[in-house]
């Protein structure tokens, strides 16, 4: 499928809230929690300290972002979503692909993310795009696990902190 990698515009904000409401769809119908909140805006996501890349179709649909950010000398892919029309193709492969470029351009060595161990989407997929599990080490990826804590996010299945890394990887 053809599609373009893009630094996000305030006119995709709508689409990306979009997207991730209906991603997360699958994983609310695989881990059936009692509640499970909308996502942010996606204005809140291109507000945010780092940066929001779209994956567009020829036609111009956005289907799918990876928003990451950039925090205390941290890179981390904070969401990936695809939407489920578009799964499947390479996209959320291609988007990965994009941020680990983009995180090699801006001086990282390394990316980082949280997800389930056990979600094929989530954990395996990541591995397979070149991630490894590790223990968090810094403040932030420890106020990450407190806050997914804190949300009871460990009742649904384990999980983990990935990393890889992106030096050298040109943009």
């Amino acid at each position: 499928m053809e599609s373009l990698i893009r630094f996000a515009r305030p006119t995709d904000a709508a689409a990306v809230e979009q997207i991730e409401n209906a991603a997360d769809r699958l994983l609310i119908d695989r881990l059936q929690p009692e509640g499970w909140s909308d996502a942010p805006s996606g204005d809140t996501r291109l507000a945010g300290h780092g940066f929001l890349l779209v994956v567009e179709l020829v036609g111009g649909d956005v289907a799918g972002f990876a928003h990451v950010l950039e925090v205390d000398g941290v890179c981390h892919l904070e969401q990936l979503s695809v939407h489920p029309a578009h799964a499947r193709q390479g996209l959320g492969q291609a988007l990965v692909d994009a941020a680990k470029r983009q995180a090699a351009a801006r001086g990282y060595t390394r990316i980082s993310l949280r997800t389930f161990a056990d979600v094929p989407w989530n954990a395996p997929f990541y591995r397979s795009a070149g991630f490894v599990e590790e223990e968090p080490a810094t403040e932030f990826h420890r106020s990450l696990v407190d806050t997914e804590s804190r949300l009871g996010l460990d009742a649904y299945g384990r999980r983990v902190q990935m990393t890889a890394c992106v030096a050298g990887l040109l943009p």
